[in-house]
C-alpha cells in the first residue's frame, strides 16, 4: 500500500477567519485530524469526512506524549490515509514540528507544512503595533520562557540585543521572566501582556517592565498569554487609542468579535474550502 501523507498545519491563534485557503482545502481533505489543545473546536466542521482525535499539549496540564502523538501520525499515514496535524498558532514556531518531520520522513512519510498566524503577531495587532518599528529596535527575538531542561533563556543577551521581546508560555514564571529581564532592562522598559489574542475572549494589558508581573496577577491574565517587552511596545495602547496615559491599563473580552461557529459558517458560504 502506498503510504499517506501528514500535513502539519497552524490554525492560527484562535480566530478562524485567520485561517489560509490552502488550510481550509487541508481540512476538508483530512482522513484523520489531530488536535492541538489551543485549536478551536470547531474547526471540526472544516473537516467533514475526517476521524478527530485530540491531542492537547498544555504546560501545567496533563497532556497527551509527544512520542505517543508522532506514532499516531505514523500509524495513520502508513494506512495510506491523509493525516492533517492541526497545531495552534505557527505549526513551525514552538511546536515541535521539527522532531516530527524528522520522525515521519525516517519513516519515508511525505510531509507538508501549511503556515499559519503566530500568537505572537496576533499580540502585536491587537496592541495595534509594529514587533520591528525601526525607530525603537533593530528586530524582533521570539523566545520560549524556558529552554528545553527547564532553565531561563539568557535574558542578558537578550536584553543587549536591543529587539523587541515576545515571549511563549512565560504566564506561570512571570514574576520570574521579569525579575531576569529587570537585571539588565530598565523598570521603565514598555510591556504588554496580551492573552487569547484574536479570540473573543482576549484581554490586553500595557504596562512597564517593572509593573509587569504585580500588573499581570491584579488584572488576572494567565495563559495562554505573550508577554511582550521592549521600547517598540510603549506605542501599544490597550484601548487602541494613542493618546492619553494607558500604563497598568487593561481591556477585558470583546463580545463583538466573531464567534467561531460564526466563522466556520462565513467559511463555508464563501466557498473558501
Amino acid at each position: 500500500m502506498k503510504p499517506g501523507r501528514v500535513i502539519l498545519m497552524g490554525a492560527g491563534p484562535g480566530d478562524l477567519d485567520l485561517l489560509t485557503r490552502k488550510a481550509v482545502r487541508a481540512l476538508s481533505s483530512a482522513d484523520v485530524l489531530l488536535l492541538d489543545e489551543l485549536v478551536p473546536p470547531d474547526i471540526v466542521e472544516l473537516a467533514p469526512r475526517a476521524r478527530v482525535l485530540r491531542v492537547g499539549k498544555r504546560g501545567g496540564c496533563r497532556s497527551t506524549p509527544q512520542p505517543f502523538i508522532q506514532r499516531l501520525m505514523r500509524r495513520y499515514a502508513l494506512q495510506g490515509r491523509t493525516v492533517v496535524r492541526v497545531k495552534g498558532g505557527e505549526a513551525l514556531m514552538f511546536g515541535r514540528a521539527g522532531e516530527e518531520i524528522a520522525f515521519l520522513e525516517a519513516a519515508g512519510i511525505e510531509v507538508e507544512l501549511i503556515n499559519g498566524v503566530s500568537s505572537g503577531m496576533a499580540a502585536a495587532a491587537a496592541l495595534g503595533i509594529s514587533l520591528t518599528h525601526r525607530d525603537y529596535c533593530h528586530g524582533v527575538s521570539f523566545v520560549t520562557a524556558h529552554t528545553q531542561d527547564g532553565t531561563p533563556p539568557d535574558w542578558q543577551a537578550l536584553a543587549r540585543s536591543r529587539t523587541t521581546l515576545v515571549i511563549y508560555m512565560g504566564m506561570r514564571r512571570i514574576e520570574d521572566v521579569a525579575a531576569g529581564l529587570l537585571a539588565h532592562l530598565p523598570a521603565g522598559t514598555p510591556a504588554a501582556v496580551v492573552q487569547w489574542a484574536s479570540t473573543p475572549r482576549e484581554a490586553r494589558l500595557v504596562t512597564l517592565l517593572g509593573r509587569l508581573a504585580d500588573d499581570a496577577r491584579e488584572a488576572g491574565l494567565g495563559s495562554p498569554a505573550i508577554i511582550l517587552v521592549g521600547d517598540a511596545i510603549g506605542l501599544a495602547r490597550a484601548d487602541g487609542r494613542r493618546d492619553g496615559d494607558t500604563v497598568g491599563s487593561i481591556v477585558g473580552p470583546d463580545p463583538s468579535r466573531l464567534d467561531p461557529q460564526d466563522a466556520v459558517a462565513e467559511i463555508q458560504r464563501t466557498g473558501a474550502m
